[in-house]
Order: structure tokens, then C-alpha cells, then sequence
């Protein structure tokens, strides 16, 4: 493991190379660290993360098994929790530091098919500026055989009383059994942040198709809202709020907010749900960035 610290100005952040994750990002003003993202120790695994990566797709497939062109895939658990495989494997490797400096770093995991029939090198890199923080993917097919992949992150952020999020999207997915999606349908009241809303007072674990790529969570308690942008590949996402059901220990002190290229459980869904084909030595990548604005 690795700890890498980034400092520019007033912000900072903290990258392992233990799941390729951030394990803070945070902006000092007026005397006082604002946490933008979940903060957590240097020895935190990715759930317990500021934000992982999803590679070389994101979420979970149906059964653990899909077909594409002509050839049956299967893939196997990864956790001991959750019966299918989930969230690839970024999450769960060792990444490589391959450069840095005060305010970058850059780092890379190849991966050789285990479990699953995916081999493929995959690279990160954040890279803070005055305007905020970057986060970079991407990742190459480096198998023998043409397979749909995604990416995506899964960043933690503050839930208190007072936030509220801005993300408008065109349709949302219903959940299923075993935490996988279930039919596109119209966006329920309490899950419409067209307009600045709190998160409803339950589970949520739900895709958003159509998204704008743009948005926005604001904290008033703290005079502080953080602008999540994407790259146009970003047009997903999954909002994820626990509860005590899931997790005993659960303060509702977080929520996710998951920046994705696909939707979950493409691999069966018609078009591959916005999945992309890599050829062999193929690859595809995309950037998020996180910018804090000060609010009155």
C-alpha cells in the first residue's frame, strides 16, 4: 500500500493504491476542513472509501452470466456478502504507482482474467487545481477477444440534514431481488432532483438513465456545495443510501452519488445498455470533476 498526499491551496486530498480509491478530499476555509467527500483512515478499505473505481464494469449482472456474440460468459462472486460478482475489480487490487507530484498522481492495475473472462489494463489519475479535483479512467481490452466494458466511480458523500441534490436525469430503474435493477419506469416524486431536493428517508438503490452529466450537492450548514461534472460517456448513474437493514451500523451520514458509463446489468440488456465494445487492444476512458463553491 500507498498513500499518496495532494495539497493545492486550500484544497487536498488523499489517494491509496490499495483499490485504486480516495480516501479524502477535502477544502479548508475560514479557518475550518470541509470534507466534500467521506473521509476515512489511511488503512480504510473501498467501502469504507472516499470514492472508488468501477472496472472494467460497474454494479452486478443478472445470474453471473451473459452472452455475447454467440459465446456464453460466466463470472464468480468476488465478495463474500453479495452472490454475484460486483463492482469488477478495481476496487479490490493492488494499483501501481506510476507517477506523481504535489498535486497529481497517477496509477495502474493490469488484470488477468480470474473469476471472470476479462483481461485488461486499467489506469487512474487525480490531479487537483485551484478549480477542484479530476478524476481520470481508462482502460484497454488487453484480452484475445472483443467483451463490452463500462466505467464508472463510486464516490461517499456527506449526508446531514440540510443536503440537498441537483441531478436531473430522463428514467429511473426500479430494484429487484438481490440488488439488481429491475424495469425502467417514470422517476418517483421523492427521487426527482430536477430541482435542489433531500434525500427521502429510505433505502435507495435505484439507476437513473438519461442524466444530465451535471451535479450539484449542496450542504448549507457548511455554506458550501461541491459541482460533480462529467465527460459525455457519463450519462448514468446509481444513487445508493444505506439503512440499518443492510448495515447494523448504519448513521445515514452518507449517501453515493455513482457516475457510470452504462447501466447496470447491461451485459443483458438490448444495446448492452450503453456497454462499449472493446476489441482486442481497444480501449476507452473518461474524467469526473469535483468543484466546491462557496454559498451564503
Amino acid at each position: 500500500m500507498t498513500i499518496i498526499d495532494l495539497q493545492d491551496g486550500a484544497l487536498s486530498a488523499r489517494v491509496s493504491t490499495t483499490g485504486g480509491v480516495l480516501l479524502d478530499f477535502s477544502w479548508r476555509r475560514d479557518g475550518r476542513e470541509i470534507p466534500l467527500l467521506r473521509s476515512s483512515g489511511d488503512d480504510a478499505d473501498a467501502l469504507s472509501s472516499a470514492c472508488y473505481p468501477l472496472v472494467p464494469f460497474g454494479n452486478r449482472v443478472r445470474s453471473n452470466r451473459f452472452r455475447f456474440e454467440g459465446r456464453d460468459y460466466s463470472l464468480q462472486p468476488n465478495t463474500s456478502w453479495d452472490p454475484h460478482y460486483l463492482h469488477g475489480d478495481g476496487w479490490l487490487a493492488e494499483w501501481t504507482l506510476l507517477s506523481k507530484s504535489a498535486t497529481g498522481v497517477e496509477i495502474g492495475l493490469r488484470h488477468r482474467a480470474d473469476g471472470t473472462p476479462y483481461n485488461y489494463e486499467a489506469k487512474q489519475s487525480f490531479t487537483l487545481s485551484g478549480e477542484g479535483l479530476k478524476l481520470h479512467m481508462s482502460v484497454e481490452n488487453s484480452g484475445e477477444a472483443a467483451l463490452p466494458f463500462g466505467l464508472g466511480w463510486h464516490p461517499f458523500f456527506p449526508l446531514t440534514e440540510g443536503t440537498t441534490l441537483l441531478a436531473e436525469a430522463q428514467r429511473f430503474w426500479t430494484e429487484t431481488e438481490g440488488w439488481l435493477p429491475g424495469e425502467p419506469a417514470e422517476i418517483p416524486a421523492d427521487l426527482d432532483f430536477s430541482q435542489p431536493a433531500p434525500l427521502p428517508q429510505r433505502w435507495i438503490n435505484n439507476g437513473f438513465e438519461g442524466w444530465s452529466g451535471k451535479a450539484r450537492i449542496t450542504w448549507p450548514e457548511a455554506c458550501t456545495a461541491l459541482d460533480l461534472t462529467t465527460d459525455p460517456i457519463f450519462r448514468n448513474a446509481v444513487i445508493f443510501l444505506s439503512d440499518e437493514r443492510f448495515d447494523p451500523g448504519f448513521r445515514r451520514d452518507y449517501f453515493c452519488f455513482e457516475p457510470m458509463s452504462h447501466l447496470a446489468n447491461g451485459h443483458n440488456l438490448p444495446g448492452l445498455g450503453d456497454l462499449k465494445v472493446l476489441q482486442p487492444g481497444e480501449s476507452m476512458e473518461g474524467a469526473i470533476r469535483l468543484q466546491p463553491q462557496a454559498i451564503s
